[in-house]
């Protein structure tokens, strides 16, 4: 019996280590590694160890020690009621990109525009001789009531395309 015993001794050893190096596995894999994924203020998508502090549609990955998915596509910080907005891809914000830089373009040459009316409505009331030029290249001098047209006719676009704003 005494030879048995030696046996299940070993044996009993090896049970026992495979069964803590087991244990080890099943915590070590528990512990998860997060990544963080956002959208970058270009549409970039980013990855990152940290929480980012700028940036859309952060998700949070979980990965486990064995490299797979944890909570595959859980959102940061979503809550019931934001998750229901749906979000914009890359194009649609690459869309709203433009045109919001057309819009600015527009606003700029309505202000040039306004700025020129302007400056032709203060000419205008100056006084002086004022005059066009023809085809030709020659000066058409203007009479009195046609600087009145032409100040009124300048009023008129002000109004319209400056927000009603005169000097």
């Amino acid at each position: 019996m005494a030879y048995t015993s030696t046996i299940h001794t070993p044996a009993k050893l090896l049970i026992s280590i495979s069964t803590a190096c087991m244990i080890m596995l099943s915590m070590n894999a528990s512990h998860a590694i997060q990544v963080y994924k956002s959208i970058g203020t270009h549409g970039e998508v980013k990855y990152s160890q940290h929480a980012p502090q700028e940036g859309r549609n952060i998700e949070v990955i979980e990965f486990r020690s064995d490299g797979r998915q944890n909570n595959a596509g859980q959102l940061a910080g979503k809550t019931e009621a934001n998750q229901n907005t749906p979000t914009q891809s890359a194009e649609e914000q690459r869309v709203a990109q433009l045109e919001a830089r057309i819009k600015d373009q527009e606003a700029q040459a309505n202000a040039q525009r306004c700025q020129s009316l302007r400056n032709n409505l203060t000419n205008l009331n100056v006084g002086g001789r004022i005059y066009e030029m023809d085809g030709d290249g020659k000066r058409q001098y203007l009479d009195g009531r046609e600087i009145e047209l032409k100040r009124e006719r300048v009023q008129q676009a002000i109004t319209q395309y400056c927000n009603g704003a005169a000097t």
